[in-house]
């Protein structure tokens, strides 16, 4: 995809029937549409590679879409922190079901047994087993069954909703104690850092709700609809801001949305992943930088009207300060220099000369006005440079030299090694 400051382009529709969330074309009519798609493609495909590993099933797409539109209109529930304990143990036991207990395949999550052990952390009771019995038991367990093969395949799952009450129960095999183990130590850690001052047990309760709330809910990709809720609550909260904080850029949802779609289901006729992420970073330097590169162009202009200037053909202009009798060196030679290099402005950016300690690098090493322009010095000489931003870091940020600046550099060629 070429340099461009928008797109005005359209994708064609994706035939897809009965879907909700469908990959369809969208209209881009200026840099604010396309900063737009874009933000959403790139989260939508980083989302599909990171989280979905490239399998982004139709129930998987849904369940974010609608999460992130209720993050958007603000209708996700606000949790306190003990709530959102209750509803992230919930989600965990569900994935639980499949996975096995602490992702380990043979060993079968039995809820009930689960449920009685943190519950009875929770309210201190350590009649069947304390906490640091726990520990030791469940890292032993681990670390002997991390050790042995993963071929073998949890069982059916025993599900339960959760209890709330105290209650010893008999551990009738090794499973068995696993999960109430288990279940102690995230009790153990609930009660530590949430519940300690729930004198009355109101937050215990709330904490039990969530839990089995949780466990009520058909989602299949319960922490996917978690980072949607979260990116769409973001995105609401950053609105009077602009878009990812740029004034000059407002957010419209409906195409950051069908971005995320797109991306989600890989239909890049519009964009593809580097296109979006590329456009996204030039836009936003163009947008912030974009006078550096004007007044870098006038200064050029301007430049290379003046007494000595010379221009080469890629744009590089140089004057002599003082002529060399040695050796022009090659592109591939190792060359020893002092340098002194300032925006057009003045300021100065780096300086061998200042720090009084000359360096060696290799020609084909830098930036390319570097590259080009010291092949035209024989040893000894001394030239002024004046870099176009494109032969130097271009719309990249390097130290304190912003995007897009033209660099001036006075270059003494001491040696070529």
């Amino acid at each position: 995809m070429k340099h461009f400051t928008f797109i005005a382009l359209a994708a064609f529709a994706m035939v897809s029937c009965g879907n909700t969330y469908k990959a369809q074309r969208v209209q881009l009519a200026n840099q604010n549409d396309s900063m737009n798609y874009a933000l959403g493609y790139v989260q939508g495909a980083q989302l599909k590679m990171q989280q979905l590993h490239n399998d982004s099933s139709e129930q998987a797409v849904t369940e974010f879409m609608d999460a992130l539109q209720r993050g958007y209109d603000n209708q996700v529930p606000k949790l306190e922190e003990h709530q959102q304990a209750g509803k992230s143990i919930g989600q965990g036991l569900k994935m639980a079901e499949e996975r096995g207990l602490a992702d380990q395949p043979a060993w079968t999550i039995n809820q009930k047994i689960f449920f009685q052990g943190l519950i009875n952390a929770i309210h201190q009771d350590t009649v069947m087993m304390q906490a640091a019995e726990a520990r030791d038991f469940f890292q032993h367990a681990y670390m002997m069954q991390s050790s042995n093969s993963q071929d073998e395949k949890a069982g059916k799952p025993v599900t339960a909703k959760c209890v709330d009450k105290v209650k010893n129960i008999p551990l009738n095999s090794f499973l068995d104690s696993l999960n109430y183990a288990f279940g102690v130590l995230n009790g153990d850690e609930i009660y530590r850092y949430m519940l300690s001052s729930d004198s009355d047990g109101v937050k215990a309760k709330e904490f039990v709700e969530q839990i089995n709330r949780s466990l009520g809910d058909k989602t299949r990709y319960p922490q996917l609809v978690n980072y949607g809720e979260r990116i769409g609550q973001a995105i609401r909260e950053q609105e009077p801001e602009g878009l990812i904080n740029e004034p000059s850029l407002t957010t419209d949802f409906e195409l950051i949305k069908q971005g995320f779609v797109n991306g989600l289901k890989n239909y890049d006729e519009l964009m593809d992943f580097q296109q979006a992420d590329l456009y996204i970073q030039e836009t936003l330097n163009h947008i912030k930088y974009g006078d550096t590169k004007s007044l870098g162009e006038q200064f050029l202009r301007e430049n290379a009207q003046k007494p000595g200037v010379k221009v080469t053909e890629s744009g590089l202009q140089y004057l002599v300060l003082k002529e060399g009798k040695g050796r022009k060196p090659a592109a591939t030679d190792r060359v020893k220099v002092h340098y002194h290099g300032t925006l057009i402005n003045g300021e100065v950016f780096d300086s061998s000369v200042e720090r009084g300690e000359p360096i060696t690098f290799g020609l084909n090493q830098v930036i390319k006005g570097w590259t080009e322009g010291v092949q035209l010095m024989p040893i000894g000489s001394k030239f002024r440079f004046f870099i176009p931003q494109e032969l130097g870091y271009g719309a990249q940020a390097a130290g304190s030299i912003p995007p897009y600046s033209t660099l001036i550099f006075d270059v003494e060629l001491l040696d070529i090694e």
